[in-house]
């Protein structure tokens, strides 16, 4: 089954996040190279981490945002979570980077961790093989005229 291009850049992803390490912190990477998940797939789209995921997280978002790639991919992984997206305010839209963020850095129960790198590894992974599959055996939305 050839892969599909979200499902190359999810799989990039979980390679970028193995190298330089996953970041659950305010912000969206550290001065160590860490990342976020959602930075971590903006790079793999990219191949960069601008200046402003480390001090702005307006404009972090906002880069992520008009990166179709990679809102394309983030909409992937949040749709394999066990949970649905928030609501945005401003905008009445699901919050994906939103969701998949949070996943990332809040313990599931009380008392318990959040999701360790193998896990958030793990996520990736399947949402990649989620959206291989998809392009592997598309919807079919219309109905052939009989």
């Amino acid at each position: 089954m050839p892969a599909s291009s979200t499902g190359t850049i999810l799989r990039t992803a979980a390679h970028v996040l193995n190298y330089y390490g996953l970041h659950t912190g305010k912000q969206f990477a550290t001065h160590d190279g860490r990342l976020d998940i959602t930075a971590a797939i903006f790079r793999a789209v990219t191949g960069k981490t601008p200046n402003c995921f480390l001090t702005d997280e307006n404009a972090s978002l906002l880069q992520i945002q008009v990166c179709e790639e990679a809102m394309h991919a983030i909409r992937m992984v949040s749709a394999v979570l066990p949970s649905l997206p928030p609501t945005d305010p401003d905008t009445g839209l699901d919050d994906h980077i939103e969701h998949v963020t949070h996943w990332a850095a809040t313990p599931v129960w009380p008392g318990t961790d959040s999701p360790n790198h193998p896990e958030v590894i793990g996520v990736l992974l399947r949402a990649a093989t989620a959206a291989d599959a998809l392009t592997a055996f598309p919807h079919q939305t219309e109905r052939s005229a009989a």
